[in-house]
Order: C-alpha cells, then sequence, then structure tokens
C-alpha cells in the first residue's frame, strides 16, 4: 500500500493508505471527501458546545417541540443561534463525551500516532455525533438548527470562516513534490510500481499555484543543530579561554603512569638516607 501524508499548506490532516494503481481522479475525491469530512466533524463538535440563545423578539414555535431528554437549562446565546434551552448536565455530560471521542478518531494527532483515516472513520464520527444528538434530543432539533443542518447536508457557510477552509471537489487539486497530479493519470505513474512508498500530498484549490515545497529538514531539526551548534561554540570559546597549563603536572595527564604502575614503581618518593 501506499502511504499518503495529506497536508493543506504546511499543515498535516491526515494519513491514508491507497494503492499505486488508483487513478487520481478518484484519489482527489477520496482526499477530499475525507478532508471536509473531517472539517464538518469539527464544526458539528463547535456546534455542540456553543452556548444557547433566547431568541427575544420572536417567538419559538419549535421551543416547546424540541425539549431536550430530562428536560433544558436555560442559558443565553449571545451569537443568536438558538433559543436558549440548553440540556441538562447528565445530557450535557453525554455530549460532551460523545464530542471528545469523534474529534480524536479525526484528530491531526493520528498522524504522529501514524495512525490511517479514512471515510468509513469521517462517518463514524458523524454517527457517534448524531447518536449522542438523538438520544438528547429525542424529538429531534428544529429544521433552522446548525447541527441539524450539518447532518443533512444543508448548511450555510457562506460569509463565514469555515467557508475558506471547504475545499469543494471538482476544485480539488493534489500536488506532489510541485507537481500537480492530473486526474487522467494514475498515481503509479508518478511514484512508480513500490507499493512500499510513503510521500507527502497536498490538497487545495485550483488556481492557487504550486504550493511551497517541504523543507529538507524538519523545524524541529533545524532547532535541535542550532541548539548544538550553539552548544559547540560554547565549548570552544572555553577552551580557547583555558590556556592554563597546569594540568600537565596531573596524574592523569602523564602519559608514562600506565607503564609505571605495571612495573610497580608507582608512587616512589626519592628522599635522602
Amino acid at each position: 500500500m501506499v502511504l499518503l501524508h495529506v497536508k493543506n499548506g504546511d499543515e498535516s490532516q491526515f494519513l491514508l493508505e491507497t494503492t499505486g494503481s488508483i487513478s487520481i481522479e478518484d484519489l482527489t475525491q477520496e482526499v477530499t471527501k475525507i478532508y471536509n469530512g473531517r472539517l464538518k466533524v469539527h464544526r458539528v463538535c463547535a456546534g455542540l458546545t456553543d452556548e444557547q440563545i433566547e431568541e427575544l423578539k420572536l417567538k419559538d414555535e419549535w421551543a416547546e417541540k424540541c425539549i431536550p431528554s430530562g428536560g433544558s437549562v436555560f442559558k443565553r446565546d449571545e451569537i443568536g443561534r438558538r433559543n436558549g434551552h440548553a440540556p441538562n448536565e447528565k445530557m450535557k455530560q453525554v455530549l460532551k463525551a460523545t464530542v471528545e471521542e469523534a474529534k480524536a478518531l479525526i484528530s491531526k494527532k493520528q498522524v504522529q500516532a501514524n495512525v490511517c483515516v479514512n471515510k468509513d472513520m469521517v462517518k463514524d464520527a458523524l454517527d457517534q455525533l448524531r447518536g449522542a444528538v438523538m438520544i438528547v434530543y429525542p424529538m429531534g432539533l428544529p429544521p433552522y438548527d446548525p447541527i441539524r443542518m450539518e447532518f443533512e447536508d444543508k448548511e450555510d457557510l457562506s460569509g463565514t470562516h469555515a467557508a475558506l477552509e471547504v475545499i469543494e471537489e471538482p476544485e480539488a487539486q493534489l500536488w506532489w513534490a510541485a507537481k500537480e497530479l492530473k486526474r487522467t493519470k494514475q498515481l503509479s505513474d508518478y511514484v512508480g510500481k513500490n507499493e512500499k512508498t510513503k510521500i507527502i500530498v497536498k490538497i487545495q484549490k485550483k488556481g492557487q499555484g504550486a504550493p511551497a515545497r517541504e523543507p529538507v529538514i524538519s523545524g524541529e531539526e533545524h532547532k535541535q543543530m542550532i541548539l548544538f551548534y550553539h552548544r559547540r561554540q560554547e565549548e570552544l570559546k572555553k577552551l580557547e579561554e583555558n590556556d592554563d597549563d597546569s594540568f600537565l603536572d596531573s596524574e592523569w595527564a602523564d602519559s608514562h603512569a600506565l607503564k609505571r604502575h605495571f612495573h610497580g614503581v608507582k608512587d616512589i618518593k626519592w628522599r635522602p638516607k
């Protein structure tokens, strides 16, 4: 299997296992679906932790229909997205625990753990979140609720920062080694037939040009090299400043000490009779 380390810009996103025989068309669709799916999971997780709001001007006809299981606790939502009927503490913990599990499943930390992410894992994360919402809101969420709209793929991200992050599949491009991976070719046309290859692939929108090349060494490696060079310079500086040769009289500096030791003539002192 070919291992892809997918990045957007300089930021790691996820690892993906695939085959060299896959077409770039199919690969682009798969990478884009996982990339956008992870963004959706994070949006849902963020939405489930938003504070709630009281609608001051209009009566919410869904307020009495979509009551959280076990009753609600009123919390004013300053951004005006919800009616203020938040879940009680027990149900809130259900949501929080599920949010943490879902985020961990598709986390960027999976790259450091060498764990690959696929479409099924993204789907599992969304299904976990959907299940938790059904537990807390057995009557369902109002049609206008951002979480329900996310689950139904009806979200409106226009005018938001989230809209800038999403890459629509027709607009997606994959790059490797400063080369655009053409959709009419196969992955093996670029990386060869070796199925044990690991490459860094970057996803971005069309028209952005070639992404910046990956540095030869990582930022952490560069930092360690600077620290080593600094320590070495300090050591050389101390050696230059130390011009005292009195250490030559020390026993450890005597090149004949070992020979005298084996001849039994060590520590002989000459004194007049």
